[in-house]
């Protein structure tokens, strides 16, 4: 499959080819650009070509706010500009290869292979072969040994990127962290290398003396006959022996012109970032712990980005998005400033990430006009005991007072989250979430009678770097299987709809979130034999990574089906997400002792974040602070 296109073609002959080829695809307007708030730069006018590329569909790629955020970013500098490439979907991509047609960006029609910096986001590991096929549609050479001066450099960023080690061999470099600064600091690296007219090689060592960027072809690991880790060396005095995640000090500001799809796509609306972080410490949650610390945005500029980026774009329907949104400072103000300045317009808000109380209901009461919706919680257990174990703690009973009282003000559907195989869980923890969902479901019974409906989503566990949970197992798919039949048995009722992860898409996520270096040649033979849009149910096969697996003399077993001891070396150990590994580790001890940690704001307990970092606060935070 690769190295299927060798040369690159000018965009003038690319739109010809277009014209000729695009009403053979499905969706043609995936792959025209020319949407409303493009950036139409022209290529000569600029020194520093870049390309931002979300490996997945336009219809998902172009909503993605991490993406927005840098495209509009780099674009306000006079002397760079930023385009955009997505994956084609199976016809396309069967088109381009049958007609030697190179992956191009959508503004200008370049070839990819003509940029200079190349940005790839990996939010979630079931892109990786999605990112390995866009290289290879576009000529550049899969890896990065090979590459060189004439190649673009190839960097990714996103959360992903925690454990960067199953695809540091495909990545010239890699962001640990928030991208806004540190993409600039990357562009001005380049140009002064680019002037200077030395190797690759240098470009790489200046690079890797950025602040929050890890060019893994600096180290090298070497393991231990049993597989693990023995060492992780640098081979460059350039390279730091630990990479610390970057942040910014305060969230710059939202974008406010936002892209217009071409066509219908997953979210059509205006979506702002109104905290980041979170102080509730869920031992499962990645992002709740890489994104430490709290930063928030003040209240007027929230209302004003929203009033230009709908001015900008025509959307009606906005999206504050946060970890924890009714943790939010400010909640009470904003939505009060929100149904006020856009009274009378038929905006849809929504405000996810809610907590279980009647504080919640309060606020999706000011935010809503209909209740034709539903109401989405996410308790994630349902046995005191297991929310002991994760560190979320609420009661049963509040979660019945809250759903008794969602129903009661007019929501028919409820929503409610669970997962299973999380540790030390037992199959009677499992018993205990079919029965809390038969309780909420009858008390909505109670309220509004035959009209209610609950919809179960029961996710599987999949331990993640940089967690307290980092060190456990996953469940085998037997015991996955098992409990999901307790669960699919104990709710076949009229009424309630389960829905449920698919078992081996669990499984290969944790293979690749869990993953050293060795699972680089994992990812390529996967690839070689078919796989990509791995997280697309009707294209995803287990059978093709186990190939691949068994292939390369790995067991899947030892990434995924063992506790990780506390004393061993991780193959992320080297990234720092600036909570110390001490911190994560005790809290693991925590778990097994179903000890609680109170959140962030009414106690602090030195995870290490402020250590690394400093005081980092918004001007228009709270009274509380961390220490």
């Amino acid at each position: 499959m690769t190295n299927y296109i060798k040369n690159t073609i000018s965009p003038e002959s690319i739109l010809v080819k277009l014209d000729k080829l695009l009403l053979r695809t499905e969706k043609p307007g995936r792959y025209v650009g020319g949407e409303y708030n493009q950036s139409n730069k022209n290529w000569a006018d600029v020194k520093t070509h870049t390309c931002l590329v979300f490996p997945d569909l336009y219809d998902l790629g172009i909503s993605n706010l991490g993406l927005a955020i840098l495209y509009e970013s780099i674009n306000q500098r006079p002397d760079a500009l930023a385009e955009r490439a997505y994956s084609p979907w199976l016809d396309m991509e069967k088109i381009m290869r049958e007609e030697s047609l190179p992956l191009f960006s959508l503004e200008s029609k370049h070839a990819l292979a003509d940029f200079d910096i190349i940005g790839i986001t990996l939010p979630y590991e079931t892109l990786y072969t999605n990112a390995l096929n866009i290289l290879d549609l576009a000529g550049i050479p899969l890896k990065s040994a090979d590459r060189n001066e004439d190649n673009p450099l190839i960097i990714a960023g996103g959360h992903a990127c925690y454990n960067p080690e199953p695809m540091a061999e495909f990545i010239d470099a890699f962001v640990v962290g928030e991208g806004e600064d540190v993409v600039h600091d990357i562009i001005n690296t380049y140009q002064d290398w680019k002037e200077s007219g030395v190797s690759r090689a240098d470009l790489l060592r200046r690079l890797a003396q950025i602040w929050g960027v890890y060019v893994p072809s600096l180290y090298s690991v070497e393991y231990n006959p049993d597989g693990t880790i023995h060492s992780f060396d640098t081979l460059d005095s350039s390279a730091p022996s630990l990479i610390k995640k970057r942040i910014v000090a305060t969230l710059p500001p939202p974008p406010e012109h936002l892209l217009v799809p071409n066509i219908d796509v997953v979210h059509n609306r205006v979506s702002i970032e109104i905290m980041r972080g979170c102080t509730r410490g869920c031992r499962f949650c990645h992002a709740g712990m890489i994104n430490r610390p709290i930063r928030e945005r003040p209240v007027t500029e929230i209302i004003s980005s929203i009033e230009k980026a709908l001015d900008n774009t025509g959307f009606e329907e906005i999206a504050l998005l946060s970890l924890s949104s009714s943790d939010y400072s400010f909640i009470h103000e904003l939505i009060e400033g929100l149904t006020q300045k856009f009274e009378g317009k038929n905006l849809k808000i929504s405000l996810p990430s809610l907590r279980i109380e009647s504080f919640s209901i309060d606020l999706m009461e000011q935010l809503r006009d209909s209740r034709a919706g539903g109401f989405t919680l996410a308790p994630e257990a349902a046995s005191e005991r297991m929310r002991n174990i994760i560190n979320k703690p609420i009661s049963s009973q509040q979660l019945l007072d809250t759903t008794r009282e969602i129903y009661s003000r007019g929501w028919l559907t409820i929503k409610l989250y669970f997962m299973i195989g999380q540790p030390f869980e037992t199959i009677e923890d499992v018993q205990a979430i079919a029965d809390l969902c038969k309780q909420v479901f009858f008390e909505g019974r109670k309220v509004k009678g035959k009209k209610i409906n609950l919809h179960v989503g029961i996710g599987t566990f999949v331990p993640k770097s940089h967690t307290p949970f980092q060190w456990a197992m996953v469940n085998t798919p037997e015991e996955i299987k098992t409990k999901l039949n307790l669960l699919r048995t104990e709710l076949r009722m009229p009424g309630i709809k389960p829905t449920w992860t698919d078992p081996l898409t669990t499984l290969l996520e944790g293979l690749l979130s869990r993953g050293d270096r060795r699972l680089g040649d994992v990812i390529y033979k996967a690839w070689l034999k078919g796989a990509k849009f791995d997280a697309w149910q009707d294209r995803f096969n287990y059978q093709t990574w186990m190939d691949a697996f068994s292939e390369c003399g790995l067991d899947p077993a030892f990434y995924i089906h063992r506790e990780k001891g506390l004393d061993e070396r991780l193959p992320w150990d080297h990234i720092s997400s600036g909570v110390r590994k001490e911190f994560l580790m005790k809290d693991y001890e925590w778990s097994q002792q179903q000890k609680l940690r109170a959140d962030c704001r009414e106690q602090c307990y030195a995870c290490g974040i402020l250590t690394q970092y400093g005081q980092v606060r918004s001007e228009n935070q709270a009274e509380w602070k961390c220490p």
